[in-house]
């Protein structure tokens, strides 16, 4: 045992070691108070939000980490494909059974042909293209790239491009066609190129008419020789150009200088989406771009839209009016409204308000108005002058037959004529895509056709065939038209929507609406590059600044 040693009044003692009795707390639930919340040292749920919040946290990030690699991987898939089309079956004269392989042949590079030809099965014709334009231009961004928003490059995509991307081989050629002979079915073609100058004689079994419409004047005087049109990346430059070149003349004269006044001067005549839009986007350059940099010039610029009609943007509901007219007259664009045209020179139009006639002085005249035939649409029409009687464009039929020619010519797009379809890029996108599934029928008919031409078929086959032959026919509806709605820029980041979905109808305006507005156009890109160089523009545009350089 061992012994625990201790000295008491002087004496050692030894003493045996005992074991201290463990002394234990009595275990206590935590008393909560109601009144007052948990007492000290009482576990809370705080603990518990932090770690929801922090998981929450975690999987939104993963969330967003994957949807941007899938975007990237989806958009880089789709830029590959594009960039490296796959191979296309060669033309030829007939197919593996005998019958003869029909010939396409679609005038113009715009909104309807190319729909039909992104469309088209290209394996069971042989297409021809031939347009002296060897882009498609996507329109309805057009107004946006004279002041520098959006560059000309970024909305054109080349046609051999389009072309090369079908699965069977398509000819094109850069050429304008002069004359159609729709009895012996032939195209007379002729080369734009000065270096490389010819004349074709083309042969078709299906002609389509796709080659647009050419600025109208309504005969006024001066207006050729004075204006620029807004229809072309030759005009938009021209107008880029003038823009740029008055500003600078202006600023070297001074401010009281009748002659700077009329060079900052800037006219727009036409209401429609193009002039709107263009008078907007100009609108905003001096307001967001050239008040930094010539702040005292800027002020004296006034631009003027005229219109000879009670109100612009006549598609649009009544309140998208009002609200597109009021921001105009916030933003000091000066609307000339029941205003028409009467003369144009040099230096002034003349223009008829109700009563009385006014000059209007200008430095840069914007003509943004109406339609015309272009030349080989009236020489058609002159040949067929008992079914085209009309000055407005080629007649056609609920199933985008030419009349008079019903058998083998198609026409689309704006050089066409039909109550309840408008020349827009809308109507012109749709009637490409109806065209595409009306010659596939038609294939089937021109094979069912040659197979009941064969010498070897008995009564009850070709009896057989013919009702097929019918059947085909019958399947081909009319054009029906799917309005999806108009959309508009007015300026400020603001634009007016009015949509259609099935039957219910959407007016929308303001700053959510122009967000929708460069989705929607986005969304109408041809191609992912489109797309991407578009942004692109934009994103510049708003950290940078406009590029206006000459």
């Amino acid at each position: 045992m061992i012994a625990n040693r201790s000295r008491v009044f002087g004496r050692t003692l030894a003493m045996p070691l005992k074991r201290a009795p463990i002394m234990r707390a009595p275990i206590r639930a935590p008393v909560r108070s109601y009144a007052t919340g948990p007492v000290a040292g009482a576990e809370t749920p705080v603990a518990g939000k932090k770690s929801a919040l922090r998981t929450l946290g975690k999987w939104t990030w993963r969330a967003a980490l994957y949807g941007t690699l899938l975007g990237a991987g989806y958009i880089s898939y789709s830029l590959y494909r594009e960039s490296n089309p796959s191979k296309q079956k060669p033309q030829s004269d007939h197919f593996a059974n005998g019958s003869k392989r029909k010939t396409i042949i679609i005038l113009g590079s715009g909104w309807g042909s190319i729909s039909l030809l992104k469309n088209l099965d290209t394996n069971i014709y042989n297409v021809i293209v031939v347009s002296p334009r060897n882009y498609f231009l996507f329109t309805p961004l057009l107004p946006s790239t004279p002041v520098g928003r959006v560059e000309l490059k970024s909305i054109i995509e080349p046609v051999r491009y389009i072309a090369r991307r079908t699965t069977g081989e398509v000819l094109y050629y850069e050429a304008e066609a002069t004359d159609i002979d729709p009895v012996t079915k032939t195209v007379k073609v002729k080369s734009n190129s000065q270096k490389n100058d010819y004349e074709l004689d083309l042969n078709y079994d299906y002609l389509v008419v796709g080659v647009g419409a050419q600025p109208t004047t309504f005969g006024i005087p001066g207006v050729y020789e004075n204006s620029s049109f807004l229809k072309e990346i030759s005009d938009a430059q021209e107008i880029r150009i003038k823009i740029m070149r008055n500003i600078e003349k202006a600023a070297s004269l001074a401010p009281n200088d009748e002659e700077r006044k009329r060079l900052l001067s800037f006219v727009v005549v036409g209401g429609g989406p193009t002039g709107v839009e263009f008078a907007a986007e100009l609108r905003d350059y001096v307001d967001q771009d050239l008040q930094k940099w010539m702040p005292e010039l800027s002020k004296e610029i006034k631009i003027t839209l005229v219109e000879a009609l009670p109100n612009i943007l006549n598609m649009f509901d009544k309140k998208l009016v009002n609200y597109a007219q009021d921001l105009f007259r916030q933003e000091k664009i000066d609307l000339r409204l029941k205003t028409m045209v009467k003369k144009v020179d040099s230096t002034k139009i003349t223009a008829k308000c109700e009563e009385s006639t006014e000059s209007i002085p200008y430095g840069v005249l914007v003509w943004a108005t109406g339609n015309a035939p272009r030349d080989v649409c009236k020489g058609l029409m002159d040949k067929l002058p008992e079914k085209q009687n009309s000055k407005r464009g080629l007649l056609i039929n609920s199933k985008m037959q030419l009349l008079g020619a019903e058998d083998s010519i198609f026409a689309v797009g704006d050089c066409t004529f039909y109550p309840g379809l408008f020349p827009t890029a809308q109507v012109a996108h749709q009637e490409g895509e109806y065209l595409a599934k009306v010659f596939k029928k038609l294939h089937k008919v021109d094979q069912f056709e040659y197979m009941a031409s064969k010498n070897n078929q008995t009564n009850e086959n070709i009896s057989d065939l013919t009702n097929k032959i019918n059947n085909l026919k019958a399947q081909i509806e009319d054009f029906q038209y799917n309005h999806h709605g108009a959309l508009a820029y007015i300026g400020s980041e603001q634009a007016i929507a009015d949509l259609a979905v099935g039957e219910a109808k959407y007016r929308l305006a303001g700053s959510f609406t122009f967000l929708f507005w460069k989705y929607a156009y986005l969304a109408m890109c041809l191609s992912f590059k489109n797309r991407i160089l578009v942004a692109m523009d934009w994103t510049k545009a708003y950290f940078l600044g406009r590029d206006t350089s000459a």
